[in-house]
């Protein structure tokens, strides 16, 4: 079942890659190896695992049979050489720049990002010396122009949380392969291996927040890198075990295998429930723009359909009247439960401007097209018209303020968050 290049379908290698019940006294569910340690047979062999010259486990914050296992299916789903589980999302992507930026060196990051990386890079990186710059990919000749000789590595989230804006993974592959000394990154959180795989699109490596549809359950915080072998164990060997320590645990490592079994399974349904919603809000008197992959409406429909096996679960919208008409609209939702995070169950509504994106400035929220009124929604598993109906009864509790807002309230476009 571990063999990389098999037919196996996807759903089938999420299920068993890499484990055979006969070698584990036949247990169906591969184990937990709850230790911090591990023993060796002699000093010499205990030197020879330090020394990398051995293989073998000596320390869960560097390898862990339950973490191995883990690291091997989510390597085989992406179609990449390695993987390396972290504690969280962040912790992926922190060990991850830490581990290849050095004072001097540049990343150029797409106009909008997920908040907390956005602060890593600004409040972190760049206090310690390494450029910053911001660049829309919507558009890769853009990307192309900014390349510069420090530039070191590329990256960018497609769809970007939260305006769901997307970005060319194979045409900007093009433009970075012409610089061997430029890794391109990309984070595939909102779309997990089962829609789109940045790797076979010519990407160097993928970072997950897998606390997100990977797990599914909303029970875990967990972070997953994928890459090639040589780039995985660097990256392990600094990033995780020296400069961030940032190590999931196998009780968390072994819920994240159990969420890969059905994660083809909800993100069918994430994805037919999202569409749903979309064409909804988009047909609704009192909205003023949605943005979805799935919608032809959509500026990069294009080439969401090129890209992305489906549209994803993750919807952004704006009411009229805005702001004001937003918080009435998520105040109202009674089923939608008002929360940050995405891919769980539970059908989940925020507000950026005010929570995940709050570290920007509005000035910054501005220019990365993160529209103050923007709503983004993380659409569940439960039935679609029991989701319907509580979207119906939010608007029109907020319709009132919709209605009542000045007309430069009602100003906000779509061109002002998508390309």
């Amino acid at each position: 079942m571990n063999n990389k290049n098999s037919d196996l379908g996807f759903s089938t290698r999420a299920i068993h890659h890499g484990y055979n019940p006969q070698e584990h006294q036949g247990a169906l569910i591969p184990p937990i190896y709850l230790t911090s340690t591990f023993t060796f047979a002699t000093a010499e062999y205990g030197a020879g695992c330090f020394a990398g010259q051995e293989p073998g486990y000596f320390y869960t914050r560097i390898g862990n049979p339950t973490l191995a296992l883990l690291e091997s299916r989510m390597a085989d789903l992406e179609n990449g050489e390695a993987a390396v589980a972290f504690g969280s999302g962040m912790g992926a992507i922190a060990a991850t720049f830490w581990t290849l930026l050095r004072p001097g060196d540049e990343v150029i990051v797409n106009r909008t990002l997920y908040g907390c990386t956005f602060a890593l890079l600004h409040h972190g990186l760049e206090e310690f010396g390494v450029k910053v710059r911001h660049v829309d990919m919507t558009d890769p000749q853009n990307l192309r122009a900014a390349i510069s000789p420090a530039t070191r590595m590329v990256y960018f989230e497609s769809p970007a949380n939260p305006n769901m804006q997307l970005v060319d993974i194979t045409a900007v592959a093009r433009i970075v392969r012409q610089h061997p000394n430029i890794t391109l990154a990309v984070d595939n959180t909102y779309c997990t291996p089962y829609l789109q795989r940045p790797l076979d699109l010519g990407a160097d490596l993928v970072v997950h927040s897998a606390t997100k549809y990977l797990c599914g359950h909303g029970d875990i915080t967990a972070g997953i890198v994928v890459t090639r072998q040589e780039l995985a164990q660097k990256i392990r060997l600094q990033g995780l075990k020296d400069l961030t320590g940032a190590v999931m645990s196998p009780q968390d490592a072994f819920l994240l295998m159990r969420g890969l079994k059905t994660l083809s399974l909800r993100m069918d349904r994430h994805c037919s429930n999202a569409l749903a919603v979309a064409r909804y809000l988009q047909a609704h008197p009192l909205v003023q723009w949605v943005a979805y992959p799935g919608l032809p409406s959509f500026t990069q429909y294009a080439l969401a359909k090129r890209q992305m096996k489906l549209p994803g679960g993750m919807i952004a919208f704006e009411l009229k009247g805005g702001l004001p008409s937003g918080c009435g609209f998520m105040n109202a939702l009674q089923l939608f439960s008002r929360a940050v995070s995405l891919g769980d169950a539970e059908s989940l509504a925020q507000h950026p401007a005010s929570m995940t994106h709050s570290t920007y400035t509005p000035e910054e929220r501005a220019a990365h097209g993160i529209a103050e009124g923007l709503v983004r929604l993380s659409v569940g598993l439960e039935d679609i018209d029991d989701l319907l109906a509580d979207l119906a009864q939010a608007l029109e509790a907020c319709a009132p303020i919709a209605v009542a807002a000045p007309a430069q309230e009602n100003a906000s476009r779509l061109d002002k968050v998508l390309p």
